[in-house]
């Protein structure tokens, strides 16, 4: 990248290409290649339509199960405007202004692969619109995950049109208001453009690549904060001994071991003898249960990249091959199905986290119950278990496979659908617990680790714990508890963790 800008259509896009976009606020502007393609393809499908005698589906016709209806050429451009106004029908709660950049971003380059019919000057205004940070207002119901993200791609591309609301500098503000301030004309849609921006999974897969940022941010917290615990509750380092993970060689595994080595090492409280053979299985097993989460993480990921850096509208035009192809990679079911399988995984990282939170609380190994000098008096941490617990629980309900199921729609014509949408704002949901699940886990095993004084852990751990008291300091009387839970899940999400 270079003076800030990075050029649409020069490379296949990746996590840490798009984290460097987001974080660093970078510049996007069309490569040369890029517009070529958009271009030849555009004079293609023009041609094709001017030549052609048969109907062409989404073009010349109507859409699902209208697409026997036959539209006239002096029609074309209004049959794409009113198909962005009426299916403008996202509901619900609008959606992280993050998710909506990266929809705008995930669409340009999609469309920057030329083969979606679409004018230059379209795949420009969404550059504008993230360029001068102009987020259109998108709610997160409404999507099937087939056909693509039709409701809110609606809605993220009626200002387009000068139609909708955007979100701009601070203020919720009528699409056509910010497009006189720049001098902007609407975008004029051509035959196909509504079709092209409305048809694809930009929705699932923005969600997706919020939640996979977010997850690998957490969990490299799971582990320091794992780690954490078990120097608090006195823990042995024999189960993340690299030979053990060596004769079960899963990638996620041997990794958690080598991490919880690396975080451990020179630790006091670590290396002095142990009265206990063998720690619970909250403890005992976190390589294996944080590892197979890192596998899902990695797993979801690839497909992922796959699903990003592919054209996901319908029809698909291949100009070289003189061919217009009305086909399916638009339904969301590869989506879906790796959102479920990672929901499951998230949940399970919050199920052992509550179980360790437990273990600090109940007074064992030389630690005071409820971790407080006078229980009875103080309730201590108590009540932060049964938050954790009640968060846990709803994550389980949040497990249920949204892929499973499957309700028709257009009239018959579009009789199965993935359901991927809800599959991926899900994961949203998942997440915020698991921070908040993981941050009562920090506040106990802080709070354990401090009865343990004057013994000391790792430097890694000692850095960590030094970060983390200077804002959340030890409770030796019982204070307003959701206080301290925010202030630790601000440190959590705000914490670079470098090991």
């Amino acid at each position: 990248m270079k003076n800030n800008v990075y050029q649409i259509g020069s490379g296949e896009l990746t996590f840490d290409i798009i984290e460097d976009i987001l974080e660093h606020h970078r510049h996007l502007e069309l490569s040369d290649n890029a517009i070529a393609k958009i271009e030849k393809c555009r004079q293609y499908l023009d041609r094709k339509t001017e030549e052609s005698d048969v109907p062409l589906y989404g073009i010349t016709t109507g859409f699902g199960s209208l697409c026997n209806r036959n539209i006239s050429p002096d029609e074309l451009n209004r049959l794409q405007e009113n198909l962005v106004k009426s299916h403008a029908c996202s509901v619900g709660t609008e959606i992280d202004k993050e998710i909506v950049r990266l929809m705008l971003l995930l669409k340009a380059h999609a469309l920057s692969m030329g083969h979606s019919g679409v004018q230059v000057v379209t795949v420009q205004r969404i550059l504008d619109f993230f360029n001068n940070d102009i987020l259109p207002v998108v709610y997160d119901r409404g999507s099937l995950g087939a056909s693509g993200d039709l409701a809110p791609l609606a809605n993220l591309f009626l200002p387009l049109i000068g139609e909708g609301e955007v979100n701009y500098k601070g203020n919720r503000r009528a699409a056509t208001e910010v497009l006189q301030e720049f001098g902007w004309q609407p975008v004029k849609l051509q035959s196909k453009e509504g079709l092209a921006l409305l048809n694809g999974t930009q929705f699932m897969s923005s969600n997706g690549v919020y939640a996979i940022i977010r997850a690998r941010h957490i969990m490299k917290g799971a582990d320091m904060i794992g780690a954490l615990a078990l120097e608090a509750f006195d823990g042995r380092i024999d189960p993340f001994e690299d030979n053990i993970q060596q004769i079960r060689p899963h990638r996620g595994q041997i990794e958690t071991g080598e991490a919880f080595r690396r975080i451990l090492d020179g630790s006091e409280l670590i290396a002095r003898p142990k009265k206990q053979v063998q720690d619970p299985y909250s403890f005992r097993c976190i390589p294996q249960v944080h590892g197979a989460v890192k596998d899902a993480i990695r797993y979801v990921s690839g497909v992922l990249l796959t699903e990003i850096n592919s054209v996901t509208d319908n029809p698909t035009i291949f100009p070289d091959e003189d061919r217009i192809i009305s086909g399916g990679n638009f339904h969301g079911e590869p989506l879906a199905l790796v959102y479920d399988y990672l929901a499951i995984a998230l949940a399970e990282l919050g199920n052992i986290s509550e179980r360790r939170i437990a273990q600090l609380i109940l007074g064992l190994r030389g630690l005071p119950e409820f971790l407080v000098a006078e229980p009875g008096l103080n309730s201590g941490f108590m009540i932060p278990q049964y938050a954790a617990a009640a968060m846990v629980s709803q994550n389980k309900m949040y497990c249920f496979a949204a892929s499973s199921d499957s309700i028709v729609s257009s009239n018959g014509q579009e009789d199965h659908v993935s359901m991927g949408a809800n599959a991926a704002t899900k994961l949203h949901k998942i997440l915020d617990n698991l921070e908040n699940i993981l941050a009562i886990e920090m506040m106990n095993a802080s709070q354990a680790l401090d009865f343990r004084r004057p013994l000391r852990s790792s430097p890694m751990i000692e850095a960590f714990m030094a970060a983390y008291r200077s804002e959340v300091p030890f409770v030796k009387d019982d204070i307003i508890m959701y206080k301290m839970i925010q202030k630790s899940v601000d440190f959590l999400r705000r914490y670079r963790f470098d090991y």
